[in-house]
């Protein structure tokens, strides 16, 4: 719940119970989508395979060309046991990454809500999504000048 309620970055560690305020968000272009569907937890947990996965290098001040290709090597362990249990949830990502301007979409933590981010001048727009999709939660998070360039 804390994370939920910070205005700015903050990064969790191990299974959320660790949080590092990073300060402000760098500008970017950001949509939301949910396709509505029940995800819990502890199910995602139980049909993660690799428990023991690498960890995840330093990470480098937000808002930099560092920090914008270390985002994008990033992973969620979470994102295939949950499209496992949910195939849409690889529809969603599959939709927000045919959206034009699209840099970078993931799962957000054990699903079903995932994030696309996007490219300067190209603010999300979330009409055809909303269109295709009548049944899933579609949000824009901002329309910001870009950290991807």
């Amino acid at each position: 719940v804390p994370v939920c309620l910070a205005s700015g970055l903050t990064r969790m560690h191990g299974i959320g119970e660790r949080l590092n305020v990073l300060g402000p968000t760098p500008p970017l272009g950001l949509l939301l989508v949910n396709p509505g569907v029940e995800v819990p937890t502890p199910a995602v947990f139980a049909a993660l395979m690799e428990k023991e996965n690498p960890a995840m290098p330093p990470m480098p001040p937000p808002g930099g060309p560092d920090w914008r290709a270390w985002m994008a090597d990033q992973r969620n362990d979470l994102e295939e046991p949950a499209i496992v249990l949910h195939p849409v949830i690889g529809d969603v990502l599959d939709a927000l990454r045919a959206l034009p301007g699209c840099r970078l979409a993931r799962m957000s933590g054990s699903g079903a809500t995932c994030f696309a981010l996007f490219e300067a001048g190209a603010a999300p727009d979330p009409s055809p999504l909303r269109a295709r999709h009548p049944g899933w939660w579609v949000e824009t998070a901002g329309a910001f000048p870009t950290v991807f360039s």
